[in-house]
């Protein structure tokens, strides 16, 4: 028996016979067009692309009706970049113009686009380089013959099968899940990635990251995926597929329990009720919010409005977004997150790069307070829209007090000029910051001096803490929610804002993340922000949990000198120990 390790990204147990999905990595040719073919070539491209889109539509159409509202997303996303004139349009001006043939035109302007995505500093963002990718690794496969490509035919019944690859698109997990797929593995990816969140969304147990899953695991071996704690086994003991099965019946009993904690609330065995709201980027994302009845929207990233486009949008068109998210949430809070982009990729694509390190540069409220007409506009939006429900304003990337001065003239200035104009708005709009910036954590008890809230970033404090890129497949492995320093950051945050008796909530990924739910609990974390998808599996853990029984194991976690132990009590409070007949099996 073999053990791979890699990262767990959605809980559940497969096990089956493994179906190893060979695709080579694409080899673009490139020639030059003969002028009298130029109009052909062209025509093959369109013909490429619109194949893509009827695929993406089918494979939409196919979608299980039980599936949550996310799966259906990111195939829009997919049909959304399929749509940009950078892919759909530019590669033709080439062809007629250089006489480029259609597969080196198109990914000549994909380059270009994936650059930009490449060099933004917020992990989530700059992970949506891959789905451009993958979009246009679709077309591309549609250009090109088999012999091309070496691709081999897909069976149709893939039932009970466990799919290894070296890395899926979110629109190939849902093709392979119609066909029958139990589970995968990959080679690449990371948690935050488009088919990461998808597979939690179906329940598709995952594993990605291998680094060598499809060269240790031949066609037709029996395998068990462990997609919690990220075990891949190949070819194991009877005694240990017994174990698996026992686990598997278990996690389905519970999946059928967290259907009845839809309506419930998000109250603790001692009483303690916690706010458990919605991570958002479009207004087309109100779907899921309403299925999981998500206590309001704790993060909407209103980068989006920005992207792709030679000019920002202006403030009747922000003003337009924003407002029809905070009608459709009636009561219910909406925190807008104002523009988090960099310098280097605000404006149009054609524009060169020349931050060396973007993640470190004139970013997010740096920016904007630098190109004060641009910040003005989206504020002047987010203030309207304050009258129509329960908006507010936060601030990212904080790192230094006279910012938080700054915004609130601004606002104050803004509010202003809309009462002389006669606009209508919330005069006491709440206004926050996100500490994700660890001199921001040192320096929380300042800042919440100055501020109606806090939100944790987790996803870039980590980042920043231990001094990694999340999204670099070389150094992945070092991002630890459980670092020492991570942890006392966050617990210096949540008793800054305690003092100061200002809410802190969290926004980043670890939010949703069900591992450190009653961690966080103990540290005294009580507002919750997350992809609408990991709502359920939260509150079950809140409602289950007695949160000042927590308090003594988190502080042990917090005194624990090394990773091990930390670990081990992360367990313990989790109440793991059920499942040390399967590690022991398999050691």
């Amino acid at each position: 028996m073999l053990a791979l390790h890699g990262k767990g990204v959605s809980n559940g147990i497969g096990i089956g016979r493994a179906y190893v999905l060979k695709r080579e990595r694409l080899k673009v040719p490139e020639y030059v067009i003969p002028d009298p073919l130029i109009e052909d070539e062209a025509r093959r491209f369109h013909e490429a692309v619109a194949r893509a889109r009827r695929e993406l539509n089918e494979i939409r159409d196919h979608i299980p009706s039980e599936a949550p509202m996310e799966a259906a997303s990111f195939i829009d996303t997919h049909l959304l970049i399929l749509s940009d004139a950078m892919i759909s349009e530019a590669p033709v001006h080439d062809i007629r113009a250089q006489r480029w043939n259609a597969e080196f035109a198109l990914k000549t302007h994909s380059d270009r686009l994936i650059g930009v995505f490449e060099h933004m500093e917020d992990p989530y963002l700059r992970n949506k380089k891959v789905d451009v990718a993958q979009v246009v690794e679709r077309v591309l496969r549609n250009l090109m013959t088999p012999e091309d490509t070496g691709d081999e035919p897909i069976p149709e019944d893939l039932t009970g099968r466990i799919v290894v690859a070296n890395d899926l698109a979110p629109t190939d997990a849902v093709a392979l899940r119609n066909k029958g797929m139990s589970a995968f593995v990959t080679n690449l990816g990371g948690p935050i990635s488009h088919t990461a969140i998808l597979s939690r969304s179906l329940g598709i147990p995952a594993i990605v990251a291998t680094h060598g899953a499809t060269r240790f695991v031949a066609q037709d071996d029996e395998l068990i995926v462990d997609g919690k704690r990220g075990v891949l086994l190949v070819g194991p003991e009877p005694i240990v597929v017994s174990e698996y099965e026992r686990r598997a019946r278990k996690i389905a009993r519970v999946q059928r329990e967290l259907e009845t904690l839809r309506a419930s609330p998000s109250v603790s065995r001692d009483g303690l009720t916690m706010q458990l709201a919605a991570n958002i980027e479009l207004p087309e994302d109100l779907d899921a919010v309403h299925e999981a009845l998500a206590d309001g929207v704790g993060l909407y990233r209103t980068e989006f409005l920005f992207m792709n486009r030679s000019a920002p949008p202006d403030e009747e068109e922000q003003f337009a977004a924003y407002v029809k998210v905070v009608q459709a949430l009636p009561g219910r809070p909406v925190t807008i997150r104002t523009l988090d982009l960099g310098a280097d990729k605000r404006a149009d694509i054609d524009t060169p790069i020349t931050s060396v390190n973007p993640a470190l540069g004139l970013r997010a409220i740096r920016l904007c307070l630098q190109e004060l007409e641009l910040f003005k506009i989206q504020l002047r939006a987010i203030i309207r829209a304050s009258a129509f429900g329960r908006v507010r304003l936060m601030i990212p990337m904080l790192s230094n007090i006279d910012e938080v001065f700054r915004v609130r003239d601004l606002v104050r200035e803004l509010q202003e000029e809309c009462e002389r104009e006669g606009a209508a708005f919330d005069k006491a709009m709440p206004i926050g910051g996100m500490i994700e910036v660890p001199a921001a954590a040192v320096s929380a008890d300042l800042f919440a001096a100055h501020l109606d809230f806090l939100s944790i970033g987790t996803n870039d404090l980590i980042q920043y803490t231990l001094a990694i890129d999340r999204v670099d497949d070389s150094v992945n492995y070092l991002y630890d929610p459980l670092h020492p320093a991570v942890l006392r950051l966050i617990a210096m945050t949540i008793q800054a804002g305690q003092r100061q008796g200002i809410p802190v909530g969290m926004c980043g990924e670890m939010a949703g993340d069900s591992r450190y739910t009653r961690l966080l609990l103990g540290l005294g974390l009580r507002e919750f922000s997350m992809h609408p998808a990991a709502i359920l599996e939260i509150k079950k853990i809140i409602r289950e949990s007695t949160v000042t029984e927590l308090e003594h194991l988190t502080t042990a976690i917090m005194e624990a000198r090394d990773h091990r132990a930390r670990q081990a009590l992360v367990e313990a409070l989790n109440g793991d120990g059920d499942e040390t007949g399967a590690d022991e099996a398999y050691r």
